[in-house]
């Protein structure tokens, strides 16, 4: 009995020893503090950057229905990260306002959570606008447009009849390579306001299924032809996981206005989140380098649909 006990208390020692040689596995070893954590959250710096962060932080809002401009998307709220700010301004050892560090917080509420409604426009403080440009007829513009866009690092939303990408899928993929995102305008142009539930769905399926089969890519926007639309148009596209955009700002580049026109017209009606409307015309070709010019002048970026719509600052 008494060899018994000793070969248990010998067991239970060697136990012992290997637990004190291996803390991880150790419930007796306490983990050392970090002497760098408790230092830097009692630091002054630290601490000033932590009492101040709240003044710079804004809170995000919510996506919206408008009673006028329908749904409006959310935007994104702004906070501090203290840690990241801190790191940047420790060298110094001084607060300093622009070496803060900001991290985004989404809404609660985004434009997918909303009843079925079209969109014409950005978030109303968004310093951004989108070039919608509706294309069923010709090509001779395209290359022009497109050279342009490229010149002024500008992308924008092409909203193409199916009829027209079926006979121009060179100029489908030309659009969609450089990065601009494609949408559907309808098969053949027609007054979606007028045709049946049925219709509405099939002129818009039939342009996805064209569109794909170039791009890769089924367009999730959709712009009704003229603008021409119902509760019924929005729903179909609805159904089809699409959205039914507008537009707050129209070039009016049909009429053939010469540049300055064209350019007064869209600034007075620029615009946070503005959705500006063209084509590809003349008038377009020969205005839309001054227009960019005087849109960032304003202190406007300009972005894809995706963009401005996104609740991304």
């Amino acid at each position: 009995m008494y060899r018994y006990k000793r070969a248990v208390n010998f067991c239970i020692f060697i136990l012992i020893v290997v637990l004190a040689f291996n803390p991880d596995n150790n419930p007796f070893f306490i983990a050392e503090v970090s002497t760098f954590e408790v230092v830097k959250t009692e630091d002054a710096l630290y601490q000033e950057i932590q009492e101040k962060g709240s003044d710079y932080s804004l809170p995000p809002q919510n996506a919206y229905i408008d009673s006028v401009w329908n749904k409006t998307p959310g935007r994104n709220g702004v906070e501090v990260n203290i840690d990241a700010s801190y790191e940047k301004m420790k060298k110094e050892g001084t607060f300093d306002e622009s070496l803060l560090v900001y991290e985004q917080t989404p809404p609660e509420i985004t434009l997918e959570d909303l009843a079925v409604s079209p969109i014409y426009r950005g978030h109303p403080e968004k310093d951004m606008v989108a070039f919608l440009v509706n294309v069923s007829w010709g090509t001779e513009h395209i290359p022009d447009i497109l050279n342009i866009l490229k010149d002024n690092n500008v992308k924008a939303t092409f909203f193409l009849e199916g009829q027209w990408a079926q006979e121009n899928a060179e100029f489908v993929e030309m659009i969609d390579e450089q990065g601009h995102t494609v949408g559907n305008h309808a098969y053949n142009h027609p007054n979606m306001a007028r045709l049946s539930p049925q219709e509405n769905t099939r002129q818009i399926s039939q342009t996805n299924e064209i569109i794909k089969a170039i791009t890769g890519d089924t367009p999730k926007w959709f712009a009704p032809p003229s603008g021409d639309y119902t509760d019924q148009v929005v729903q179909a596209a609805h159904d089809l996981q699409m959205e039914t955009i507008l537009w707050t700002v129209d070039t009016i580049d049909w009429k053939n206005p010469s540049v300055s026109v064209m350019i007064n017209r869209v600034n007075s009606k620029l615009h946070p989140g503005a959705t500006i409307l063209m084509h590809p015309t003349e008038s377009i070709t020969e205005g839309l380098d001054p227009l960019i010019r005087n849109i960032k002048e304003n202190g406007y970026r300009i972005g894809t649909l995706d963009k401005l719509l996104s609740e991304e600052r």
